[in-house]
């Protein structure tokens, strides 16, 4: 199928079936998809916590506006930004960068200077909504990815960041939760929305051109 046809085909679930669960090896290549996703400086200022835990997703449902779709999910990603930059976590991606590319360390420090003076000028609330916004492009194409296998997923803003933060243990990793994904099986004869037709703006009023 065409990402436009598995795009048709996808929707928001809003009931899991709880026996059905991923297989390892879908969820790699969801998780491969967003970790593939491109990043401002390609700094990718974010991580995903992956939740398989039934204790841990009990405890995750608290200031859930649907905690029996986070319940009876197979799997949450926890799609977590770093709370702030830093010089040390820039130098950290660009040693990377260089390392896998053969080239000596410092190769691209013209650039990172730039970026550094542009973030130390920088408010961490400023920094915090730069890397949060950065997660939204992993998550769609997660999103892309899960349809094209066929798994259902529901993406989420509807949670206590504090309650999944302090459960997760983010504080202590430099992150903060922005949003989820939900990944599962529907559950056919409880997701209200299956049997719908799938609403979008008409294409004639959804772009403009100038």
């Amino acid at each position: 199928m065409s990402l436009i046809e598995n795009l048709n085909w996808r929707h928001a679930v809003k009931a899991y079936d709880p026996a059905k669960k991923v297989s390892q090896e879908d969820l790699n290549t969801i998780l491969e998809a967003a970790r593939l996703a491109p990043t401002s400086s390609g700094l990718q200022p974010f991580r995903i916590v992956v939740v398989e835990n039934q204790d841990l997703k009990n405890k995750m449902v608290q200031g859930a506006l649907n905690p029996e779709v986070m319940r009876d999910s197979s799997h949450v990603l926890v799609f977590a930004a770093w709370d702030s930059y830093s010089n040390e976590k820039i130098d950290t991606v660009y040693d990377h960068h260089t390392d896998v590319r053969d080239l000596p360390r410092g190769r691209f420090g013209s650039y990172t200077d730039k970026i550094k003076e542009l973030y130390n000028a920088q408010t961490p609330e400023q920094h915090f909504a730069h890397t949060a916004r950065q997660t939204y492009i992993a998550l769609g194409l997660a999103m892309a990815q899960a349809a094209e296998l066929k798994i259902d997923s529901t993406p989420a803003e509807g949670f206590s960041n504090e309650v999944v933060d302090e459960i997760l243990g983010l504080k202590e990793l430099g992150l903060k939760s922005v949003s989820l994904l939900y990944l599962g099986y529907r559950d056919q004869d409880n997701d209200w929305m299956a049997s719908m037709k799938k609403v979008r703006i008409p294409m004639e009023e959804f772009i403009i051109k100038k």
